[in-house]
């Protein structure tokens, strides 16, 4: 069943189902690969947080040559393919199933085990990739172009506040029980789930699977697809392959363009590992457990949201330009502060015995200086790098010549996933070859600087001149 655009402002049910799509996708990446099941995997199943470090890193690199390899092509191809539900679907549901079985990565390796939690891990992030283009490439049917600011607006929103209420209900059902005497909460874990066999760790799995299905759904009944377009696979994927050729060849003759893209190859591709590493890095070297990984990633969410709001304000007071500069420098900041933390050490220098300091509180996370500073640096970190997505969208749009907007955005997604391996291969290398989780954020460190300093090279991109 279809439904078609409808006049007026409002978002028609196509839309709004087009939406729920990424609202029940993305919780995967906070309960899975950020605060819960890859700090588990990487603390509990292997054992040693730098070893697990460095396999969360050969995952990502994995995926990300696959993905930078596969899914321009796809991107540029799908147009002339027409459909996009039969791949998303067979993707969607391969990828679902793949979540739920992360259940049976049991802590005694019976299951599942380390090597296939990676090869799981990869597959999934392939064919999240995947879903990404595909499910982008259905807006236009979705909203139209008069609309399609909404819907993507509305997935955002959505996506954030599932996001949220999905952490908040496993800190409440899983987490919490039995570990605080509180009546709002339940005495033991819901559904008989077992804290010592790691059950409330490795639930989050089926729950994003079941999440992604449901979402899923509302889009296969209502939201129209494109029209056949009577090409043969094969032919489409060579007339995309062309159209790649061609964007590439846009980039002559716009220095700042191509500037800028380099730059924003390079440092979007070190704050996309310091996603997938900051709940691994967090459970190894902070020594937090599932409780405070869950309320970290609660708080995180809500300064992420903010950073929208703080983008578009630099953006307006600075220029897009400067606005990135200073985003990806604060992150930067951020970062090298986050290396020097640990339990018992403040930012490098200045030492914290926990036995003998006085907890900040009687609460069951974050009682001491390093977990409250760690927590303040990465309200810091969510809030720039969410900020410096919104600004360089704004940049592409001032340093793109009139009426090629379009072409420079296509551009700007192919810049966003051919080097987006580099991040875990430089931190699978150093995590490896040091033999320590601060090498591996190092690693990033060193990547982001490289991002900045391009920016320095990019020209134009400043502050509106006012009305009048």
């Amino acid at each position: 069943m279809t439904t078609t655009a409808v006049p007026g402002d409002r978002l028609d049910l196509g839309a709004v189902s087009w939406s729920l799509f990424e609202a029940g996708r993305n919780p995967f990446v906070m309960l899975v690969t950020i605060y819960v099941f890859m700090p588990y995997f990487s603390t509990v199943m292997v054992g040693d947080p730098v070893k697990g470090q460095a396999l969360v890193a050969t995952y990502g690199q994995w995926a990300g040559w696959i993905i930078a390899l596969t899914a321009p092509l796809l991107g540029a191809s799908i147009d002339r393919i027409g459909p996009r539900k039969p791949l998303l679907l067979v993707s969607t549901l391969v990828m679902a199933v793949l979540m739920m079985s992360l259940w049976w990565a049991r802590p005694d390796l019976t299951g599942l085990g380390i090597g296939g939690v990676v090869v799981a891990a990869t597959l999934i992030n392939v064919l999240f990739g995947y879903t990404e283009v595909l499910h982008n490439a259905m807006l236009a049917q979705a909203a139209g172009p008069r609309l399609a600011h909404k819907a993507s607006g509305l997935g955002l929103a959505l996506s954030n506040a599932v996001s949220v209420l999905v952490l908040v209900f496993v800190l409440w059902a899983f987490a919490l029980p039995g570990k605080v005497p509180w009546g709002w909460i339940p005495a033991q874990p819901l559904f008989g789930m077992d804290p010592a066999a790691h059950e409330p760790e490795r639930i989050v799995g089926p729950i994003a699977g079941v999440l992604c299905v449901l979402g899923a759904l509302p889009m296969f009944l209502f939201t129209p697809d494109a029209a056949r377009t009577g090409n043969g696979i094969a032919r489409s994927l060579r007339e995309g392959l062309r159209t790649l050729l061609g964007m590439v060849g846009k980039l002559r003759g716009h220095r700042d363009m191509t500037a800028f893209l380099l730059a924003r190859m390079l440092y979007v591709d070190a704050m996309t590992a310091v996603l997938l590493f900051s709940g691994v890095y967090a459970a190894g070297v902070m020594k937090w457990h599932t409780l405070t990984m869950l309320s970290y990633g609660v708080l995180l969410s809500v300064f992420a949201a903010l950073g929208g709001i703080l983008g578009s304000r630099l953006d307006a007071a600075l220029g897009p330009k400067v606005a990135v500069r200073i985003e990806v420098l604060m992150t930067l900041v951020g970062l090298v502060c986050v290396i020097g933390m640990a339990p018992e050490r403040i930012l490098y220098f200045w030492h914290y015995d926990a036995a003998t300091a006085a907890p900040l509180w009687n609460g069951p996370f974050f009682r001491t200086w390093p977990d409250l500073l760690y927590l303040l640096i990465g309200f810091s970190n969510a809030a720039f790098i969410t900020a410096s997505y919104s600004s360089s969208r704004t940049l592409l749009l001032r340093l793109s010549p009139p009426g090629e907007s379009g072409a420079f955005f296509g551009i700007f997604a192919l810049s966003g996933t051919a080097t987006m391996w580099l991040g875990s291969f430089l931190v699978h290398y150093a995590t490896a070859t040091f033999h320590s989780q601060q090498a591996g954020m190092g690693a990033i460190v060193v990547l982001m600087s490289c991002g900045w300093i391009g920016m320095c090279f990019v020209r134009g991109g400043g502050r509106l001149a006012p009305h009048g």
